[in-house]
């Protein structure tokens, strides 16, 4: 919906003077932008003003800030909003009418954004031209002087230019003369405006103030106009965009995360169904078709009307943005920006910035001019690199060592690793860069996004009632439950739902939401707390079922209540009756934690259990087939096992009970009763008609028979030695695990070698790479057997939840065997050509990890949504009988679910849209319970709010999980092709909605979605999706598995992983802080440009590690670490790092186990050598997603493709 001529300022100059004079602010409240209501119509439930069990407002404990009044304090759960008009500061639009004055921070609550210190005034008539810096003549190429740098014992990041940018000020640093309002980021020659936040996105210091942008004589400020008013924006042509991304630049004045501040939840029109194009949407340009291949040159490159100096990469040992300092103080602070044209947006508020660290030309606290910034030993001019840099492996390169092959895992059948990349990419190396228009430095950071977000959250909680945006899924952070469920829990597309179908057309944002029933909590948060409310339950709504919650209504003296889903009145029952005092509370309010909390565990009654829960069972069933004693796979599972059970740190709960099966082309069942001296071995050989032979001693306590359990373990890896059966019976397996599990539900966990060619539901080698790329294609990625979906859709029905653990050294068919965890909420492992020195390891921390994770089964989860909305889709590994209810065997901490949902008719802006998340399950302990979340978010009608509060982070893990449901319908070019439609049309709904009299070349982004374009880049960049013929249809569907269950946390490292330099090393780095954790050092941008060839680095993408060492690596830190001296005496099979006693190799080792530990999966553990181990050296290139690899186009190039 337009937003109405009247909410727009009149354009123009700010008075002199004002701007920068404001004190410290917080962000706006959410309904900025909305007209104020009468007292009697901000919400119907009067006799309150606010919910009566709304914890915020019950906090004597918690006083406001010093000068910050009542009116700053947030609002509590369901209370109306309120809104105070205040005159604003200078803006270039001065209508004191949409401007106010936001309330103070509270913990948890974002604060303001700073601004940059006003610009020199310029010498008359001297104008400011393209190319053209004071002291320097028009035209010429401006090449900044480097004064020496000296050498300081402190940490410095890596790959940052000059000084590492930040998009964000610190804490303490924030000075605003107003709220923040709608902005963008702007690509333009030499500029990125933030159109969200009304600012410069990242401009140099030199233009950051409204009042210096007068002075600029290239700088115009048309005036601003409604969305009906403006006019289509013709598409950019050649020369018009290669002129205008000549100099993308962006500066200090870059909105950091905290300025999105708060945000409006909008439903979605689309279903994810068809989630790409909504009915009645606005067509927008899009690249349709356009695969982007990393052969082909720049969009822009070659053409006419470019600076006389493109960016160009420079080889090491020659100054350059990523490592050379720039002179402090210099002409980059004041130098001008060719052919800016500042874009509008459509309603403008306020905003003044303050130069802050990480910005180019900013000076930092602490670090002079000529100094070096603190951190990292980084090439000075004149600093001599090795002869031609860091360079990948070319084709035909053979190792030197024969045995440095062997510590890489080689591809099975038909699976070739991408090939090193052409043109030098990836180092420098065997030949000159490929030209790019753009500085990679001056397009939006994820590493300054995350880092300024972190440092929000350092040392102030997240509040969830706080109404600010939630914290990044990559950031650490403490939540505060108050009223709203955390983060951890429910995350949300979009903070701000939209009122109409028309306004989500609009947007093109998805409406949908990732739920992570169990996720697990911080050690410093508060516990869920669970409520008992006797036989009868908890308290429900009568009309549409939802549990009670923080807000519901009480009225009519408390013998009433108002569902806050269906506004249904019901009858508050006469054991749950309590009066209400003055305000209209509950006065047993403190005493009723599900009136306080977003999330809360309820006690089942009777009439919720199908059956009598009971204590988790384990059953492990082991091929013993020829593979598997051959590999040593059977001898290590048999160890695995054995540390799970009596050895391990880590054990299964008490109370559970263990069975184990063996299978060939028969299975065998062990009697482990604890009164027997040695187990029995029972065998049934008809696996066409499988039955458990035991009534008693299959599933047994471990502890009560560990001596029997140890000799069985003792004595399996003997008994098959001599098997020379090739065929394993999985499917009988299966069904004899099943029937022994089915009455009270459990865990099966698999170990299989090869494709079942034997028994029930055997299977055929269906892998043609002639399908590939074809329409046929998408059939490889469903079930080639009825037998196995209908097997894991009764698993699915009893409880029954399967682990599968697959070794192939040939096509297994995950599509088909795997469909058995796909339907049953298991998980999905693949070890290809398993050999036990490499990947034995990790196969037993896999296997204890599953089986130790926080676990509930026998699950079902139930979706509601509050009037005016309906859920449409699921995404996720499990089973639905029905359109509502998911059914789920077995939930883990790390497994997430995907909802999307759309409108059912009008919403009204002056309630709110809530949800509820219901999980249904029993515990591994034997007890049932109710997991209720709850979050309730403002409605909204401005489309500004929808972008402002939206996040990026689950808008892409939604959007993966309906990409991999989409690739059995269609194919998956299609599916790449609609990823760039979706990125383009949010893109370009922003700038013809949300900005006006804009130039063709500038590439406006949201500050929400500033990353937006580098995250969809990462998503068409994994072996999910990405094309090839190289590509093994068994990695590709282990993939799709794994976006469909990954949470929001646990995606983002796997779409852009973590980089971290491990060389020159100093405190607080690798040491344990107040918190109890371990400080990693400041991560870098994963591209090969950020790299040098004398470093040490580590990278993390929640499935492996690698411990990258350059070929010039220092002898000193090869001692320390690996305790040898030289490169090539480093051994490749190395699965963990040497022990040594000293500080580096104690630093290294600490940072390496953090990052073990914060990942649900054992991370797979290599060391890659430069230009010796060639496998692994690809497989660290492929990780480099800004740069040109995997048949798809760098960071950059894939931006300027999007604006096209």
């Amino acid at each position: 919906m337009a937003t109405p001529p009247s909410s727009f300022s009149a354009g123009g100059p700010p008075p002199p003077g004002q701007g920068q004079q404001q004190a410290s602010r917080p962000r706006p409240p959410l309904r900025q932008q909305q007209s104020v209501p009468a007292m009697s119509q901000q919400r119907p439930f009067s006799p309150q003003g606010a919910l009566p069990n709304s914890p915020a407002m019950f906090r004597p404990q918690r006083p406001p800030a010093p000068g910050v009044g009542p009116a700053a304090l947030g609002r509590p759960p369901g209370q109306g909003q309120t809104h105070t008009a205040a005159p604003s500061a200078a803006s270039i639009g001065n209508d004191s009418s949409q401007s106010f004055r936001p309330p103070a921070t509270q913990p948890g609550q974002r604060p303001g954004i700073a601004g940059p210190a006003p610009v020199k005034a310029q010498a008359p008539g001297l104008p400011l031209t393209p190319g053209h810096t004071p002291g320097h003549a028009p035209g010429q190429p401006f090449a900044p002087q480097h004064a020496p740098l000296q050498k300081q014992e402190s940490f410095r990041q890596p790959g940052q230019p000059g000084q590492p940018q930040s998009l964000s000020p610190a804490p303490g640093q924030f000075q605003r003369a107003g709220p923040a309002p709608l902005g963008a980021g702007l690509f333009s020659p030499g500029s990125l405006l933030d159109r969200q936040t009304s600012q410069p996105n990242m401009f140099p210091a030199q233009i950051q103030t409204s009042q210096s942008m007068s002075a600029l004589p290239n700088v115009t400020s048309p005036p601003i106009q409604p969305p009906q008013q403006q006019q289509q924006m013709p598409a950019p042509s050649p020369s018009n965009l290669a002129a205008d991304m000549s100099a993308m630049h962006i500066g200090p004045g870059a909105a950091p995360k905290n300025t999105r501040a708060k945000r409006v939840y909008a439903p979605t029109q689309t279903s994810t169904g068809n989630l790409y194009a909504a009915p009645g949407a606005q067509p927008v340009p899009s690249p349709t078709g356009v695969q982007p291949h990393y052969g082909q040159p720049g969009p822009v490159m070659g053409q006419s009307g470019l600076p006389a100096q493109p960016y160009q990469a420079p080889a090491y040992g020659q100054p350059q943005g990523g490592f050379a300092q720039p002179p402090l103080g210099s002409q980059q602070s004041s130098g001008a920006l060719p052919n800016l044209n500042m874009a509008q947006p459509t309603y403008q508020q306020p905003n003044t910035y303050q130069q802050h660290a990480g910005q180019p030309g900013i000076q930092q606290p602490g670090v002079q001019a000529g100094m070096q910034h603190p951190g990292f030993s980084q090439p000075q001019p004149g600093f001599q690199q090795p002869q031609g840099g860091f360079q990948p492996p070319q084709p035909g390169f053979q190792p030197q060592h024969p045995t440095q092959q062997s510590g890489y895992q080689q591809p099975y059948q038909g699976y070739q690793q991408s090939g090193p990349l052409p043109h030098g990419q990836g180092y420098g190396g065997g030949g000159p860069p490929q030209k790019s228009r753009i500085d990679p430095n001056q397009v939006p950071s994820a590493v300054a996004v995350q880092e300024a977000d972190q440092s929000l959250y350092d040392n102030a909680p997240f509040s969830t009632t706080s109404r600010s945006v939630p914290p990044l899924a990559s950031t650490t952070f403490k939540a505060v439950d108050d009223g709203n469920c955390s983060p951890r829990f429910i995350r949300l597309t979009a903070y701000n739902i939209p009122c109409t179908d028309e306004l989500v057309n609009v947007t093109s944002v998805p409406l949908g939401m990732i739920i992570q029933p169990l996720a697990e909590l911080a050690p410093d948060e508060e516990p869920i707390e669970l409520v008992d409310m006797g036989e009868k339950g908890p308290i429900r709504c009568h009309r549409c079922k939802a549990y009670v919650n923080a807000y519901f209504h009480f009225i009519d003296g408390g013998r009433k209540f108002v569902c806050n889903l269906c506004h249904f009145e019901n009858e508050v029952p006469a054991e749950y009756f309590m009066n209400l005092d003055m305000s209209g509370r509950r006065m047993d309010l403190m005493r009723r934690p599900e009136l306080r909390k977003g999330t809360i565990d309820f006690v089942a009654p009777k009439g919720y259990c199908a059956r009598p829960p009971k204590p988790v069972s384990y059953v492990i069933a082991i091929d013993v087939t020829w593979n598997s004693v051959q590999s040593g796979l059977l001898k290590r599972v048999v160890e695995a096992i054995r540390e799970l059970l009596y050895n391990g740190v880590k054990t299964i709960p008490p109370n559970t009970r263990v069975g184990i099966i063996t299978f060939d082309k028969s299975v065998h069942f062990y009697n482990l009763s604890p009164g027997l001296e040695q187990p029995q071995m029972l065998v049934v050989s008809d696996v066409s008609d499988m039955f458990v032979p035991l009534n008693a001693g299959f599933l047994v306590d471990p502890m009560e028979s560990r001596a029997v359990i140890e000799t069985l373990l003792d004595t399996l890896p003997t008994i098959f030695e001599n098997n020379r059966i090739h065929e394993p019976a999985l499917g009988a397996a299966v069904q004899a695990a099943h029937a022994a599990l089915k009455e009270h539900g459990g865990k099966v966990s698999v170990f299989q070698t090869a494709l079942p060619t034997f028994g029930p539901g055997m299977l055929k080698n269906r892998e043609d790479a002639k399908m590939f790329g074809t329409d046929k294609e998408r059939t490889l990625y469903e079930p080639q057997e009825y037998f196995w979906p209908k097997l894991g859709q009764d698993c699915a029905s009893d409880g029954v939840s399967i682990d599968m653990f697959l070794f192939p050294s040939a096509y297994i068919d995950v599509a088909t065997v795997g469909s058995l965890s796909a339907l049953t909420g298991g998980e999905l492992y693949l070890y290809p050509n398993f050999d036990t020195a490499r990947d034995g390891l990790r196969v037993a921390k896999d296997f204890i990890n599953s089986l130790t994770k926080t676990y509930g089964f026998d699950a079902l989860l139930r979706i509601r949504v509050s009037n005016g909305l309906k859920v449409t889709d699921h995404f996720g590994n499990f089973y639905m009988k029905n359109v509502t209810d998911v059914e789920i065997a077995g939930l883990d901490s790390s497994k997430a679910i995907g909802v999307g949902f759309k409108h059912d008719g009008k919403l009204d802006e002056k309630h709110e849209s809530a949800f509820q998340a219901a999980l249904l399950y029993t515990t591994s302990s034997g007890e049932r319970r109710i997991r209720v979340h709850n979050i309730s978010v403002p409605n909204t009608t401005l489309l500004g709010n929808v972008f402002r509060f939206a996040d990026m982070d689950t808008t892409i893990n939604y959007l993966s999980k309906a990409a991999v449901a989409q690739t059995v319908s269609t194919t998956l070019k299609q599916v790449r092709e609609r990823l760039t439609e979706k990125c383009v049309k949010i893109l370009a709904a922003y700038r013809k909605h949300a900005a006006s009299s804009t130039s063709p070349g500038q590439l406006i982004l949201p500050e929400s979605y500033k990353l937006f374009a580098l995250y969809l880049l990462c998503i068409l960049k994994l072996k999910a999706f990405r094309g090839g013929p190289d590509m093994p249809t068994d990695i590709r569907v282990l993939h799709m598995r794994m976006l469909k269950s990954f949470g929001v946390p646990e995606s983002v490292p796997f779409l852009y992983p973590r980089l971290m330099q491990l060389h020159d090393l100093v405190s607080p780095y690798g040491e344990i802080d107040e918190r109890g954790l371990v400080k990693l050092p400041p991560l870098i941008r994963v591209s090969a440009e950020r790299l040098s060839p004398q470093g040490a680095y580590v990278i993390e993408n929640g499935q492996q590690m690698i411990v990258y060492l350059g070929r010039g690596l220092s002898e000193m830190f090869l001692k320390d670490v690996f305790g040898v001296p030289t490169l090539e005496g480093v051994d490749p099979k190395l699965k963990m790092l040497p022990v040594f006693d000293n500080p580096t190799s104690q630093r290294i080792r600490m940072i390496v186990s953090r990052l073990q530990q914060e990942r649900s999966r054992y991370l797979h553990f290599q060391v890659v050598r430069q230009q010796m181990d060639q496998f692994g050296d690809v497989e660290f290139n492929n990780l480099l997603i800004e740069d040109q690899n995997m048949d798809n186009l760098g960071y950059v190039e894939y931006l300027v493709t999007v604006h096209r």
